[in-house]
C-alpha cells in the first residue's frame, strides 16, 4: 500500500513538470544544419490529441540556444507558471548566431568564414553558414519545422515571439517585419534604436547617428559585433531600425496588423535603455502602446532571470486562450 501511494505520488509530481528536447532542423535559408531547443509543457505526453501555443524565445549576441534553459532557467519558470494555472505553451529556442536575426548586408560563404572565423566563442562549423538570412531562418524554417514536427496551433493568433539584447532586438522586428507569423513580440534589454546618438537620458527629442563614424561611437567595442549584419553606412541601419519597421508597417497595412509588443529594460542597462526609451516614443509617436516597464538591474542574467516570467507570463495570456 504504501509503494502504491508513492509510485502514485512520484507519477503525479512528475507531471508537473515539462521536458525539454535539443532537436535538429535544416535551414534552406541558410544552406545549414541548426540545433534548437524545446520546452514542451507537462500535459504534452499525455495528451496525444491535444495542440499548443508556441513562444519563440531567441538569445543574446555571443549566446546559443542553451542560454535560455541553462542560464535563464526558463524551463523551471514556465513549470511554476503552468503550476499557478497559466495556460500550457511549447516554447522553441533557436541556435541564432551572432546573426542580429537579419539578412546580413554583406553575406559571406561559409568557406570565407571557415577561413577567417568571426566568432571566436564558437566552431566554425556549426556557426558558419553559406547565406545569412537569419529573419527567414527564424520566422519561416523555424515555425515550419516547429509546425511539422510538435502539435502546434499553427496559426498568427497562437504564435509569439520573445528575446534579451540581440534577441530582444530580433523579436521586435521580426514581428513587424512577418505579421502574418506572429501576433505578439517581447524584448528584453533589446537594442531597439540602434542609431540613437542621444541625448542621454532620452528627453524626447532623439538625435540619430548621421554616418558611419558616428555608428562607431555609439557601438564602442561592440561594433564590430554588429556591422556585418547591418553594414557600414546609415541607410543599411536605417532599414534593418526597428521604429522604421514599424512606420512602414502602418503605412502599408494600418494599424490593425501591428504586433502587440513588451519591453522592459534595467536602469542601469548602459547599452539599452535609453535605446528602448527612443523606440517607446517613437511607437507612441504612431498611438501604438507598448506594455512598457523599467526595472532596477544592468544587461546581465541576473536581470533577465528576474524578469523572463514576465514575458512569458504576458505571452500566455494572449497566445495561450
Amino acid at each position: 500500500m504504501i509503494v502504491a501511494l508513492l509510485l502514485a505520488f512520484a507519477a503525479a509530481a512528475d507531471s508537473l513538470h515539462g521536458s525539454v528536447v535539443t532537436d535538429t532542423l535544416w535551414s534552406q535559408s541558410l544552406g545549414a544544419k541548426k540545433a534548437v531547443v524545446v520546452y514542451l509543457p507537462p500535459s504534452y505526453r499525455k495528451t496525444p490529441a491535444r495542440r499548443y501555443p508556441v513562444a519563440y524565445y531567441l538569445h543574446g549576441v555571443w549566446g546559443s540556444e542553451t542560454d535560455w534553459t541553462g542560464s535563464g532557467q526558463l524551463d523551471l519558470v514556465m513549470d511554476s507558471l503552468i503550476n499557478a494555472g497559466g495556460p500550457e505553451m511549447i516554447v522553441v529556442m533557436p541556435d541564432g548566431d551572432d546573426s542580429w536575426y537579419t539578412t546580413w548586408n554583406a553575406l559571406i560563404t561559409a568557406d570565407a568564414c571557415r577561413k577567417t572565423p568571426i566568432a571566436t566563442h564558437e566552431s566554425a562549423d556549426t556557426y558558419c553558414v553559406a547565406w545569412q538570412h537569419y529573419d527567414d531562418y527564424i520566422a519561416r524554417d523555424v515555425v515550419q519545422f516547429t509546425d511539422k514536427k510538435y502539435r502546434t496551433r499553427a496559426n498568427r493568433a497562437h504564435r509569439a515571439i520573445a528575446g534579451l539584447s540581440m534577441g530582444g532586438y530580433g523579436a521586435i522586428t521580426l514581428a513587424l517585419s512577418y505579421p502574418d507569423v506572429f501576433t505578439a513580440a517581447a524584448s528584453h534589454s533589446g537594442t531597439l534604436a540602434p542609431l540613437f546618438a542621444g541625448p542621454v537620458p532620452f528627453d524626447g527629442h532623439p538625435v540619430w547617428a548621421a554616418d558611419q563614424s558616428d555608428l562607431e561611437k555609439i557601438w564602442g567595442g561592440l561594433y564590430k559585433t554588429i556591422a556585418p549584419a547591418f553594414g557600414h553606412d546609415t541607410a543599411a541601419w536605417w532599414s534593418r531600425d526597428p521604429a522604421r519597421r514599424l512606420h512602414s508597417l502602418i503605412a502599408k497595412k494600418g494599424k490593425a496588423v501591428v504586433p502587440d509588443m513588451f519591453a522592459d529594460v534595467g536602469v542601469d542597462d548602459g547599452l539599452a535603455v535609453n535605446q528602448t526609451r527612443a523606440f517607446k516614443w517613437e511607437a507612441w509617436q504612431e498611438g501604438i502602446p507598448i506594455e512598457y516597464h523599467e526595472w532596477p538591474g544592468a544587461h546581465n542574467w541576473e536581470y533577465w532571470r528576474a524578469h523572463v516570467p514576465q514575458s512569458l507570463r504576458w505571452i500566455g495570456n494572449l497566445i495561450g486562450k
